[in-house]
């Protein structure tokens, strides 16, 4: 992962996108991991979708809607990986740190979001 300070939101997106994916590449891929491993590609990957449409709306509001879809994708990502650390015992640590990233990111996006609605 890239070091954090002043990287772009969507870059840090994009770097936190990239390291859930190679994260997953290396999961075992029995049944229950299977399922959660899709759903997660589809949380994550849908931030990073989002974030780009975000950065091209015309509108606040339809930033605000785009950036909250992030929060809520980057939510959602957090409770997969977590679910995934706890039936995968053996990559506790870059489980931590990548989840870590993910919380922050998320800070990061309700603060735009915040600041966006003028609070």
């Amino acid at each position: 992962m890239l070091e954090r300070k002043n990287i772009d939101i969507y870059d840090r997106l994009f770097e936190f996108i990239v390291s859930v994916l190679q994260l997953i590449e290396r999961i075992p891929k029995t049944p229950a991991n299977i399922i959660i491993i899709n759903q997660l590609t589809r949380s994550v990957t849908s931030m990073g979708a989002n974030s780009q449409e975000a950065d091209g709306t015309s509108s606040r509001k339809d930033f605000i809607h785009c950036f909250t879809v992030v929060r809520k994708e980057g939510k959602e990502s957090l409770y997969w990986l977590r679910l995934l650390a706890r039936i995968n015992l053996k990559n506790k640590e870059e489980f931590s740190k990548i989840s870590e990233e993910g919380n922050q990111i998320v800070a990061i996006v309700s603060t735009i979001i915040k600041k966006s609605l003028g609070k």
